[in-house]
């Protein structure tokens, strides 16, 4: 069963602010021709996708996901804006790599780490357009 917690727009500010600071960095490791750490990138990125659909359902549903399984984040983001199926696709594929990136136990690719920025990427994006409503 899926937990959530109140949020306002505050919550909303607060996890944009993170999953953009996410993505700054994690393409700033990307762009380092010297690192040898895509794994960082795709770790960022996911922690980017699963803070910018907080931001996403606390304007729109007034509640953000606070259980452990962060898939019940994507059931709560397809009822909570028009084009909420796609979004929550691209959270799924972020969290399916989500073991991947954060736990090491395989190496990222630099090109599995590109597509998992541009999958944040397109999140924040979203979620700033709803802040700025």
């Amino acid at each position: 069963m899926a937990r959530a917690k109140s949020a306002g727009r505050a919550e909303a500010r607060q996890r944009l602010e993170y999953a953009r600071a996410c993505v700054q960095v994690a393409e700033l490791v990307l762009d380092d021709i010297d690192s040898a750490m895509p794994g960082v990138a795709a770790g960022l990125a996911v922690l980017a996708g699963i803070a910018a659909p907080d931001a996403i359902c606390a304007i729109r549903l007034g509640e953000i996901h606070r259980g452990e399984n962060h898939r019940d984040a994507g059931v709560m983001l397809r009822t909570a804006v028009a084009d909420g199926k796609k979004l929550s696709d691209t959270l799924m594929k972020l969290l399916d790599r989500k073991d991947e990136a954060h736990y090491g136990l395989t190496v990222v690719s630099s090109r599995r780490a590109r597509d998992s920025v541009r999958w944040a990427a397109i999140l924040v994006d979203r979620a700033t357009r709803e802040l700025s409503r």
